[in-house]
């Protein structure tokens, strides 16, 4: 069981990272501060960002079960 946890780990952890560098890609220090106006995510953007939150919790999740369990 440990092993897979592991893996699973892994392989969130690296797709965690790449979707983070997809979303910062094209942001400009303005926005960064937030002085560009507001617009919504739509498309891919937005499908970026779920994903990068739900591969976040899967992630952490993995990480606290392998801390506390094994």
């Amino acid at each position: 069981m440990k092993p897979t946890l592991v893996l699973v780990q892994l392989i969130s952890a690296v797709a965690v990272s790449v979707l983070i560098l997809l979303q910062a890609k094209g942001t400009g220090l303005g926005r960064t501060f937030g002085s560009a106006t507001y617009h919504s995510k739509r498309g891919v953007e937005f499908l970026v960002f779920r994903a990068t939150i739900i591969l976040a919790v899967i992630f952490v999740t993995t990480s606290i079960i392998t801390q506390v369990f094994m």
